[in-house]
């Protein structure tokens, strides 16, 4: 297995995060290396960082960036330039892992290929009864979620391979990503400078940073009952600039884009 960091994206939603660190800590097996990317959270995120970090088995990196507005791309290429691993697998701060996520993932890692996954969508009612519990067990406090063939675990190489490259990987699709979800050779994501850093604001970085993926040789793979992960219910974020980054979704399609001009080399 190759050496691997995982990337969580995080803003201002600690008791999140701590759902999702104890979710880590789970794993059967564990990652080298966690780093939390941190666009410009408050001092009760650090405080709970700060406390993970003394008592986590597995090294961590907190890497932080001031509050201007919805930075994603910025603090994930921050982090992607902090891991050391050789392969990123990428979360956000508001999800529950499955057991087997990590192993999942990198029994999945091929040279030559960047991974999707898929989530379970947990409902209110869900999301309520594990901050109260303070626990992960999805299957005891699970109400209505939606999605919840994501959920189905198949742990047989065979499935993932007949399935990875066909699933979701033609026409409209071709280009179908869940940046909550994926997973890539860091130096792939180096070959195209990582993240756009001229996505502002919810929406389309992760699909574009696919497209140049795919521009550059790179082919996507979908991982389909493996690598589950349940996203803890919230109000969808401000999509006021997201017709902006769709135009700028469909340019590196257009123009074969593999290089973003202002990525990951801003913070090497």
């Amino acid at each position: 297995m190759p050496t691997n960091s995982i990337l969580i994206s995080t803003y201002n939603w600690p008791q999140a995060l701590d759902l999702c660190l104890k979710s880590v800590l789970h794993q059967s097996v564990l990652p080298d290396e966690i780093v939390i990317a941190d666009d410009g959270s408050r001092g009760e995120t650090g405080d709970l960082v700060d406390r993970f970090m003394a008592e986590s088995p597995v090294p961590v990196k907190h890497v932080w960036q001031p509050d201007e507005g919805f930075q994603l791309s910025r603090i994930r290429n921050k982090g992607i330039a902090a891991a050391s691993g050789e392969y990123v697998i990428q979360i956000d701060g508001d999800l529950i892992l499955h057991r087997h996520f990590v192993k999942d993932h990198l029994n999945f890692a091929h040279k030559g290929h960047f991974t999707t996954g898929s989530r379970v969508l947990l409902s209110p009612q869900t999301t309520e009864a594990l901050f109260k519990a303070n626990c992960i067990d999805i299957k005891k406090h699970s109400v209505d979620d939606r999605n919840f063939l994501n959920g189905i675990h198949l742990p047989f190489a065979s499935v993932h391979k007949l399935i990875s490259r066909r699933y979701k990987n033609k026409g409209k699709h071709k280009y179908y990503v869940k940046g909550c979800n994926m997973a890539f050779w860091k130096q792939d994501l180096l070959k195209v400078n990582g993240y756009n850093e001229a996505f502002l604001g919810w929406g389309r970085e992760d699909s574009e940073i696919a497209i140049r993926l795919i521009n550059a040789g790179i082919r996507k793979q979908f991982l389909k009952f493996g690598g589950i992960s349940y996203h803890l219910y919230h109000k969808e974020a401000s999509r006021e600039l997201e017709e902006r980054n769709i135009r700028m979704m469909q340019d590196a399609v257009d123009q074969k884009i593999t290089w973003a001009e202002k990525g990951i080399t801003e913070h090497m």
